[in-house]
């Protein structure tokens, strides 16, 4: 089994598994859950039979058949705790119908350890389901809060009519019930959409809460509108009119088996003359007749501690009974965790990350933080000190005569592009060649730029470019090239400008992903007219959000791409070309200059981490990236190996504790942005994109993180 992360992308199946699941209601769909989102940090996961997923790249399920558990959860950092689930009145595991004690308690096993490595919590706050919303009641997952140490923090009592064997309704609930029909109330219901009828209802509940209990409602009238308004079958307005005024109401979720009856409200006359009476008895004896139950809910007055006696003897009176709705805290222990199925979970528990973004950014504190809050109290945030900073000391790290701070990396390429198009007045449609085998930033830099982007595939020994190829998609409309150093490694930059020379080509090369790689004793950045980078956070030298630059020697290119980048103007107000706006922040600008004279130590040891890969890795179904003569070439920002069935690995590393990425499972030519181009055929590209799978190479892994990733890798197999 394997637990993976809720995203967005599998909305659809998270609530495909909630409908057909043996404990799920709409509660627990993402329609309800993500209403909370502004309240609460999600983080809840799947559970996998562990050949359902797909690339994380993509990050998709391959059908709902694969998922075996959801488990809705929300995260509080300050308290290192997960509660599941705080916006909804329960949480717990939801489970296929099928699913088997052992398998409960190994599921809450890897959820524990999941969220007590990725997340560092030290604590767990569950609250199951009660087993009136479950069609097949047990208490599975009592039993594994009970192997993981977990203790009874809090009890709230419902109380509940069982439809199914109803109770005699008490004399006095009877008599009060026709003592509201004399007094000519009479029964009804909130037609959809009917706003004005929940605001009215809505002011009777504040004020009876504020009145009588001293509390207000969980959700205001809006959020209530919110919610009626995205789900109008399964949450319902019950109300008691007199006169056309409402004198008292109920609100009520719709699941399954269940009618969960919220927000009872009565006002004087509606107290007086027992319009709740008249409401429950028809909720009872009519609306729900059909139901398995009605829940009248809990008592939260004081935490549930303080009882509102009038109310549950009512409730009580209908024929009610005690439903315990518990809360239980566990309190993460690792090797009680270890042990709670019986089953060795160590590699589990050491899960290793593809790239822990998080522990990598605090090795940089508090000179980070120190540099942050310097930006912040100057009060300058753009076009500042901190980027004329940077950009000096990047330029002299690169060894180009200019810097120019941009938004992105993508914005980078448009803006050389569209500046090299004004000074060497190309026309729109001019071609540029670029790599087929590439992230796709790449090719939509080209496009923006009103230029047509030209394939050209790739060498299968290198990945990048292939020079040889240049000559046959060479036309009279060609103005330049646009070598990546896809992965970190570096062009074989001595062709490519070579032939550019010759046919009198610009070179813009991308460096998005090869920062501080060396070639012919010059950095990557300063080998060709121009260069892009890309500081998205995930490089190897990577800011808190988007950042980008242009490195060139060319003092014309770089004053027009500067004035271009802000909005084309050099003088405020004066516009002298239709600029873009694409600036680095000088948040950005101050984070990479703390982290720049890190970036030769941390490339370092990727290369060491590479050379144990190449020197380990025995697995003959695990095709290895060749490296370069001078490894200094490559940064290894990818290390990129190939396997006939990708998928199959990557799936396999899951379950071994080993995340790993792909890059990039659609081709350009294939991606619908581009469908003029899907028939085209690149196999190079094709294939590489088919069976490239990324290993962790972060300079933060350990040598034994190292040793597990190279075991798990020499003992897969695939079977014929």
């Amino acid at each position: 089994m394997t637990v993976v992360p809720y995203s967005i992308n599998y909305r659809e199946v998270w609530d495909e598994f909630v409908k057909t699941s043996k404990n799920g209601t709409f509660l627990i769909q993402r329609g309800f859950m993500d209403y909370h989102a502004n309240r609460f940090l999600d983080c809840s996961v799947l559970i996998l039979d562990g050949s359902g997923i797909m690339d994380e790249e993509r990050s998709a399920l391959q059908d709902v058949d694969s998922v075996k558990a959801v488990f809705p959860a929300n995260w509080v950092e300050e308290e290192h705790c997960v509660y599941s689930h705080q916006g909804l009145t329960y949480g717990g595991l939801i489970v296929r119908e099928d699913v088997t004690q052992k398998e409960m308690l190994q599921m809450m096993q890897l959820i524990f350890l999941y969220y007590e490595n990725y997340l560092r919590a030290v604590r767990i706050v569950y609250k199951p389901i009660p087993y009136i919303y479950s069609a097949y009641p047990s208490g599975e997952d009592l039993y594994a809060l009970f192997r993981a140490g977990g203790q009874l923090s809090r009890r709230l009592v419902s109380t509940v009519v069982d439809q199914r064997h109803p109770l005699r309704i008490r004399t006095l609930r009877l008599r009060q019930s026709r003592k509201a029909v004399d007094h000519g109330f009479y029964i009804d219901r909130m037609i959809e959409g009917e706003w004005d009828t929940l605001a009215e209802y809505w002011a009777l509940l504040e004020h009876v809460l504020k009145t009588y209990h001293n509390s207000k409602p969980v959700h205001t009238l809006e959020e209530m509108q919110l919610l009626m308004g995205r789900f109008p079958k399964d949450i319902r307005l019950y109300l008691v009119r007199s006169d056309e005024k409402i004198v008292a109401g109920t609100v009520v979720f719709e699941s399954k088996q269940v009618a969960h009856v919220q927000y009872i409200a009565s006002g004087e006359e509606g107290r007086q003359f027992g319009a709740l009476d008249l409401l429950f008895r028809h909720l009872i004896n009519e609306r729900y007749k059909q139901m398995e139950y009605i829940d009248f809910g809990t008592s939260n007055e004081h935490g549930g501690y303080v009882l509102n006696e009038g109310l549950i003897f009512q409730k009580e009176g209908f024929g009610g009974r005690a439903v315990c709705y518990d809360t239980y805290e566990v309190r993460l222990n690792h090797n009680i965790l270890l042990q709670m199925s019986g089953d060795k979970m160590d590699e589990v528990a050491e899960r290793i990350k593809y790239l822990d973004l998080k522990s990598i950014t605090h090795t940089y504190q508090p000179e980070l933080t120190d540099a942050i809050r310097d930006v912040v109290e100057r009060g300058w945030f753009l076009l500042g000190e901190e980027n004329k900073a940077f950009e000096k000391d990047f330029s002299a790290y690169v060894g180009t005569r200019h810097c120019v701070a941009v938004g992105n990396g993508l914005e980078a390429l448009l803006l050389i592009l569209s500046a090299y198009k004004h000074i060497g007045q190309w026309k729109d449609g001019d071609e540029v060649i670029v790599p087929s085998n590439t992230y796709i930033a790449t090719i939509l830099a080209v496009s923006h730029a009103g230029l047509k982007p030209v394939l050209v595939e790739p060498s299968m020994d290198s990945y990048l470019i292939d020079p040889l190829r240049l000559q046959s998609a060479l036309t009279p409309r060609t103005r330049a090239i646009l070598p990546v150093h896809l992965y970190g490694r570096v062009c074989n930059m001595d062709a490519i400008n070579s032939f550019a020379k010759e046919h009198g080509l610009k070179v813009v090369d991308d460096v998005a992903q090869a920062h501080g790689a060396m070639y012919r004793g010059k950095r990557a950045g300063s080998l060709c007219d121009a260069s892009a980078f890309s500081f998205y956070p995930g490089k190897n030298l990577g800011a808190l959000g988007d950042a980008g630059c242009i490195t060139t020697d060319d003092e014309q290119l770089a004053s027009l791409v500067r004035m271009m980048a802000n909005y084309g103007s050099n003088v405020k107000y004066v516009n002298e070309v239709k600029g873009y706006n694409s600036r680095m922040d000088e948040i950005q600008a101050a984070v990479l200059r703390v982290k720049l004279p890190q970036l030769d130590e941390e490339n370092e040891r990727r290369r060491q981490i590479a050379q144990i890969y190449d020197r380990e890795i025995k697995n003959p179904l695990i095709i290895k990236p060749n490296i370069p003569a001078d490894i200094r070439e490559h940064v290894f920002h990818v290390y990129a190996v190939r396997c006939p069935d990708r998928n199959k690995l990557q799936a396999y590393l899951s379950e071994k504790g080993v995340q790993t990425m792909i890059h990039y499972p659609i081709p350009p030519h294939r991606q619908a942005a581009y469908k003029e181009w899907n028939e085209d055929s690149y196999p190079i590209s094709e294939r590489i994109h088919r069976e490239e799978l990324s290993l962790p190479v972060s300079h933060q892994l350990t040598d034994d993180e190292i040793l597990r990733i190279i075991k798990a890798l020499n003992e897969f197999v695939l079977e014929v």
